[in-house]
């Protein structure tokens, strides 16, 4: 939700002159946002496709290079590497996070892996630190996709020295989008961060056309134009100003959700782990088969009494796009399948009001119980 400050931030733009893609909101929009996640560099950019794009470009994969990622996530994640001449190395869910399965990821490690790509699910955080240790035993970056987890933390470091840390505060690079239905929008827009100097500066030039400074339309490498503007970037900085009213208003909706659907029958509800802080950036449900329900059906049924749903999102090995050009031949991942049709979201927006919470939740009873 937008406010007086956006407001006020944004008519400094256009009062200034200051709408594209230079002006004082970027950098400090930057500064501040990989200081709450506890990094050292931001580099604002378009979306978040774009911040995965640049992420595995700053990588230099050689044709036929292996990004291991989830099979359960957003299509970008994929494209990302597809468009970087890599391949996606797919890792079946956890059953119960919705996240990648960390016990899988090391058997799909291969000569030609250069990179790990974790993805915090809906808001929940991936158990990152066994990936992190995978990666460092075998020499791989982590790319660390944290567009659904603004403001969300992760116990790191629970067997010897627990800190609570902010997901995008880890691995190699972190990425995040601030598109319309992020807890942080700005409208769209996305930011890659770094505590790597010479990445830092390689995204920076990839961003931006790989303009070199000292001749500005001489060109050794091509890059990409995913810059931020200004404008936006003063939208981002002023939500910024209250993400923890905004954080735990999502910890609340989720919270409430889980309270009020406890006890319907064979529902499996969006979780929290102990070692985990969700902000339940989407509030996810999942039907057992056993109940009749499939995500489709169940979607219908309550639009039928007014309550608008979303899909859970397709395995890339299911992707139609995918499979043309001969991916993913024969691979299956069965809790991923799973996920993709039973799964529907209910509304989790921070428009969301208590009301409108407690009709939501009385439909899925009348549903389901």
């Amino acid at each position: 939700m937008l406010g007086a400050k956006d407001l006020e931030y944004v008519a400094e733009c256009v009062r200034t002159g200051w709408v594209s893609s230079a002006g004082r909101f970027i950098e400090e929009f930057e500064e501040r946002w990989a200081a709450y996640c506890g990094r050292r560099y931001g580099v604002a950019v378009s979306n978040g496709t774009t911040a995965l794009q640049l992420a595995v470009a700053a990588l230099q994969l050689d044709p036929g290079d292996e990004v291991i990622m989830p099979a359960f996530t957003i299509i970008s994640c994929a494209l990302a590497v597809r468009y970087n001449g890599g391949f996606p190395a797919l890792v079946d869910s956890d059953s119960t996070t919705w996240g990648v399965d960390v016990k899988q990821i090391e058997k799909k490690i291969t000569p030609r892996t250069r990179a790990i790509m974790p993805v915090h699910i809906y808001g929940h955080p991936v158990d990152i630190d066994p990936i992190l240790a995978i990666a460092d035993a075998h020499g791989l970056a982590v790319i660390e996709d944290a567009a659904e987890a603004h403001g969300a933390a992760y116990l790191s470091g629970r067997n010897s020295n627990p800190v609570w840390r902010r997901c995008g505060g880890f691995g190699t690079l972190s990425c995040f989008s601030f598109y319309a239905n992020k807890l942080i929008t700005t409208g769209e827009g996305g930011m890659v961060l770094t505590d790597d100097p010479a990445l830092d500066a390689r995204i920076r030039s990839l961003r931006n056309l790989c303009f070199q400074s000292e001749r500005r339309f001489y060109h050794e490498e091509l890059g990409f134009n995913g810059r931020l503007t200004n404008l936006q970037a003063a939208l981002g900085l002023a939500q910024l100003d209250r993400i923890d009213a905004i954080v735990a208003r999502k910890r609340s909706i989720g919270r409430e959700y889980r309270k009020r659907l406890a006890g319907v029958p064979g529902l499996q509800l969006a979780t929290e782990e102990d070692w985990a802080q969700s902000v339940y950036w989407m509030f996810g449900i999942v039907p057992s088969e056993e109940t009749g329900w499939d995500g489709r059906r169940l979607a219908e049924a309550l639009r039928a009494r007014g309550v608008e749903t979303r899909p859970f999102f397709v395995g890339m090995h299911e992707q139609p796009v995918f499979r043309r050009s001969g991916l993913f031949v024969d691979e299956r991942y069965p809790v991923a399948e799973y996920l993709t049709r039973q799964g529907v979201y209910l509304p989790s927006g921070m428009a969301l009001t208590d009301t409108q919470l407690a009709r939501v939740c009385e439909a899925v009873h009348e549903v389901l119980s």
